[in-house]
């Protein structure tokens, strides 16, 4: 990599640090921090849902899967546009009617603070993993690209990422999301009809790949995977806490509605887009092996990107694939300050409650960055991802969920079927192994895991429903957020202008970037510049309604 490559890297990751900074006034109040005032504009939660989901395993999980097993790793990804779209028409609106600042204060409401704390401390110590998870790939892409020791990207990339969380909260993560998405739409549409040149076009590519290529599926990902993944993506993006806060922060149901049916409308397109240049890349080089396949997208990119949009392209994914952690950081701070430390300090101030969320961030980053030093040694990203979503996603997320519906389900049945899954679930996967020499495959634990809370909780309802249970708990949640007064923020009409100025300045500027480069570039000329231009004219396009009365 040349320094044309590396100075605009650093100038992108400038950019994106800026226009993180630029929110640091922003954070007056709890609901401001950590919810953007509760009325962000459906499209920008959308597409920063779509980024902090999209980015966690696009470019190393699903590239490597892309790489190794061609047409799978879409079909895989299918499964989250189907989830998307279920969520919303029937489980985004519910969760924006909860009036909730946060999933842990929905948990507090309806199943009480007892489960809300056990629930809460299940949660900061898988999110620690999940983060660290997340943050090894951004390393990975560095060390690929550079060359330099992923030990110290995951340092230094984690320092960053935790600073501009911390000072500029949930503005700061959605709008750095957006800008993200457009700069690597458009990174893309470059790479894809470069990468097919590359290869003497479709025809060619198609010819040479792989037997078995375009299957939809194979014997590791099987239809039992596929349909067992499908529901962990349903429970997993209705459900995480960090997802839910996407929900939770429009200001309507109808608005909630729109969030996810963003994410599962780029989730129909996308993955063909995605996970051609690692496919291609099969072709031009099939000798990848072990774990350097993880490094498939940014060879191709390498192979075929010009001068200056490599570095670009680089940049892109390293803020994209972090968007999993600062989303993760962010929330998981929320409920650290709203959730647990104004319960024991009732009467501490909107000041005081955004300072501990911010040294949360600070603390939690620092966690993170540990465990992505570790995640070599745990059998590298695929597995950790894997394992940690069969392990966890149903047991931790469908009970509460569950409880958005059901007016039967406790506090305590909530928690037994988490605890029981999760134990079930680790027993299989750490200890059945060496006890009894029997492993699971991944679509069996898949199915395992998320076959059993639904069993569980479906008992339960029955069981309920036939002894007509009193339901008291769910009365006295009614009550509760019936009586809500929403917490005054900085007003949304404010708070959405400057959002959506930041990230028309940001995309404008990437856009002009993009044209300079378009003169340097030794190939592709004329298509870098085409895009730039778009870029641009979007960019300036955005900052011209961003002065209009409302964004929403």
């Amino acid at each position: 990599m040349g320094s044309i490559d590396i100075t605009v890297i650093l100038v992108f990751t400038l950019l994106v640090f800026v226009c993180g900074l630029s929110f640091s006034k922003s954070g007056k109040n709890m609901k401001s921090f950590f919810a953007a005032g509760g009325a962000l504009p459906w499209w920008m939660s959308g597409l920063s849902l779509f980024m902090s989901f999209f980015s966690a395993g696009t470019f190393v999980v699903w590239g490597s899967i892309a790489y190794s097993s061609g047409w799978v790793a879409i079909t895989i990804q299918t499964t989250m546009c189907i989830a998307g779209v279920l969520i919303g028409f029937f489980i985004a609106p519910k969760w924006q009617k909860t009036k909730a600042l946060t999933a842990a204060e929905f948990i507090t409401d309806r199943l009480g603070y007892n489960t809300q704390k056990i629930y809460t401390y299940l949660f900061l110590l898988i999110s620690i993993f999940t983060t660290g998870a997340f943050l090894y790939p951004v390393a990975k892409i560095v060390e690929v690209s550079t060359g330099f020791p992923i030990s110290t990207s995951i340092i230094v990339l984690g320092i960053l990422i935790l600073i501009y969380t911390a000072v500029g909260g949930l503005w700061a993560v959605v709008v750095t999301d957006v800008l993200q998405f457009v700069v690597l739409t458009a990174a893309v549409l470059i790479v894809v009809p470069l990468s097919l040149n590359k290869v003497g076009g479709l025809g060619n590519f198609v010819s040479q790949a792989p037997d078995n290529f375009f299957n939809w599926v194979n014997e590791e990902y099987t239809w039992g995977f596929m349909v067992a993944f499908g529901l962990y993506n349903l429970f997993f993006i209705a459900g995480n806490w960090a997802y839910v806060q996407r929900y939770t922060s429009v200001a309507t149901p109808k608005d909630a509605k729109k969030v996810g049916w963003l994410f599962g409308g780029l989730y129909l397109v996308s993955p063909l887009v995605w996970m051609l240049p690692p496919m291609i890349y099969r072709v031009l080089n099939p000798g990848l092996g072990g774990l350097a396949d993880e490094g498939a997208y940014l060879l191709m990119c390498k192979e075929v990107l010009p001068v200056g949009m490599l570095g670009l392209m680089l940049g892109g994914m390293i803020f994209a694939t972090s968007s999993s952690v600062n989303t993760t950081l962010n929330i998981s701070a929320g409920v650290l300050s709203n959730d647990l430390y104004r319960h024991f300090r009732p009467d501490a101030g909107n000041d005081q409650l955004v300072k501990v969320g911010r040294m949360a961030t600070i603390g939690l980053g620092i966690l993170t960055i540990i465990i992505a030093l570790l995640v070599p040694y745990m059998g590298g990203i695929v597995e950790v991802v894997m394992s940690l979503a069969a392990i966890t996603g149903g047991a931790m997320f469908l009970p509460p969920m569950w409880a958005l519906f059901s007016k039967y389900q406790t506090g305590k049945s909530a928690l037994v079927v988490t605890v029981i899954t999760l134990a079930i679930n680790a027993f299989f996967k750490f200890l059945a192994p060496t006890l009894f020499d029997f492993s699971f495959d991944r679509a069996q634990e898949m199915g395992f895991g998320m076959g059993i809370p639904v069993l569980l909780l479906t008992a339960f309802e029955i069981y309920a429903r036939t002894r007509k249970i009193p339901t008291l708990a769910y009365d006295d949640y009614r009550l509760k957020v019936a009586g809500k007064n929403a917490v005054t923020g900085e007003g949304p009409s404010s708070g959405n202008r400057k959002g959506t100025r930041v990230i028309g300045i940001g995309v404008a500027l990437t856009g002009l970037l993009i044209v300079v480069l378009s003169f340097l570039a030794d190939n592709g000329a004329a298509l870098v510049g085409g895009m730039g231009g778009f870029v641009l004219v979007l960019g300036c396009f955005v900052i011209y309604r961003s002065g209009k009365k409302t964004t929403n």
